[in-house]
């Protein structure tokens, strides 16, 4: 893969609304990108956690054990679930939300399926010689995105009516977040 085609679909992925970006998106509209910056690493820690081992030892694993990646997908189905869950709770950062913590964006990456593609598909194997130069842009990749993601939540606390608009974004999230858990499940079962 090209490194332009490996940036493009890396970017795209990271880029798409998912769980992840949604808490990041979230963290933003709460307390800014200070937050935001303050959750990169347990961001970056999460996406390691499952990248690295699955581009090691993923596809033997998966050729072993095609129940793992099953298995995988219905815990985060089931993370993403109690997620959209404590959001559709929370008012304005209170109550059993809480707010976006560090630990709250280190579980949901690591069960995020975007890595599981990352880490099956678009990173080149350890032993090629561009493995190392590639999960470097990756992490940057993911600093960026973030970034974007939280700075989108931060604008929305502009102007008059930023409380309104953040209990708004938090119940739009949670709708998204079932959807995104209630399709994963119906993908384990399709296949």
């Amino acid at each position: 893969m090209t490194i332009i085609a490996f940036v493009s679909a890396v970017l795209a992925l990271l880029l798409a609304p998912g769980p992840t970006n949604t808490l990041m998106g979230i963290a933003g509209a709460e307390r800014g990108l200070a937050r935001v910056m303050r959750l990169l690493p347990a961001e970056l820690a999460g996406y390691l956690t499952t990248v690295l081992p699955l581009a090691l030892l993923g596809a033997q694993l998966l050729e072993r054990s095609p129940t793992f990646a099953t298995a995988l997908k219905l815990a985060a189905a089931v993370w993403i679930m109690i997620l959209a869950t404590s959001l559709w709770r929370s008012r304005n950062g209170e109550g059993e939300g809480r707010g976006v913590s560090a630990r709250r964006i280190y579980v949901t990456t690591v069960l995020n399926p975007k890595a599981l593609i990352f880490g099956l598909v678009l990173l080149p194997a350890p032993q090629d010689p561009a493995f190392a130069a590639r999960l470097g842009l990756f992490c940057l990749m993911v600093t960026g995105a973030a970034l974007v993601w939280g700075g989108a939540g931060a604008l929305t606390q502009v102007g008059k009516g930023g409380q309104g608009r953040r209990q708004g974004i938090q119940r739009l999230a949670s709708i998204w977040l079932a959807f995104v858990s209630i399709s994963l499940v119906f993908g384990v079962m399709r296949a």
